[in-house]
């Protein structure tokens, strides 16, 4: 085995370590959650649309669709189940109106990834079915990485980072790097684009939390910012929330 072979595989464990961190930071809320028996004001759409970007990922990163991608499909495989959960509970405990959101957009994951899964394995073969899988899973990874910015504008308006938790920021910038290098290693642009994107967006978040990091957060209207917890945005006040930790 060569050293890029090793290297490669380093990474790829590095960014299953850190990737696992990630999905795993919404689990405060959710023991908030199953503690209330109610959703109170957090919003379930993160969650369906990060269940469709973890199955498409682990889908890609299987043998027959790309080469030398298995920890992709590993720690993929591992966050679809996670984030399946996370939609299950909040079916429960959600109000009628969120819970009707939340059920339309799990039912439309699951039937765009069928579809991606299906149109793949019967229609299309060798470097067209791997570029038709990889411009998917890309674009959905580009949308989850791209879901802090929300919270990023609130920061530069607010002066503050009291609601966008340094972990969260570490481990956003931490996988996102992880995952571009493996790529690169792997000359795999479906995997070190989109993984390169989030890399730049979780140090711009750590650039901004040393800047900012002494301030509270407050709006222009003196009510308390919103927080982010995976692209999650909710005003404390509206929904008695604390910030979020890892």
């Amino acid at each position: 085995m060569g050293a890029v072979s090793i290297l490669h595989t380093v990474f790829g464990v590095f960014g299953d370590a850190t990737g696992l961190f990630l999905f795993l930071a919404p689990t405060i809320t959710f023991k908030r959650i199953l503690k209330n028996k109610s959703t109170e004001e957090f919003s379930g759409i993160p969650y369906p649309m990060t269940l469709l970007n973890c199955l498409l990922s682990a889908w890609y990163g299987l043998p027959f669709i790309s080469q030398n991608n298995t920890l992709v499909t590993v720690i993929n495989g591992t966050g679809a189940v996670i984030e399946a959960i996370y939609v299950f509970i909040f079916l429960i405990y959600a109000p009628k109106k969120e819970r009707s959101k939340v059920l339309g957009l799990a039912t439309f994951v699951l039937a765009a990834f069928s579809t991606v899964a299906f149109v793949s394995v019967a229609a299309l073969h060798g470097n067209t079915r791997r570029y038709f899988c990889g411009f998917a899973a890309a674009i959905f990874s580009v949308i989850m990485y791209g879901s802090p910015l929300s919270i990023m504008r609130t920061v530069i308006r607010t002066k503050s980072v009291e609601f966008m938790p340094f972990f969260l920021s570490l481990f956003v910038f931490l996988c996102g790097t992880s995952w571009f290098i493996f790529g690169l290693l792997g000359n795999d642009p479906f995997v070190y684009v989109c993984n390169g994107f989030g890399s730049v967006l979780g140090a711009l978040q750590l650039i901004l939390y040393a800047i900012y990091r002494n301030n509270k957060a407050v709006n222009d209207d003196g009510k308390p910012a919103a927080m982010m917890e995976m692209g999650l945005n909710l005003n404390p006040e509206k929904g008695k929330s604390m910030p979020a930790e890892l």
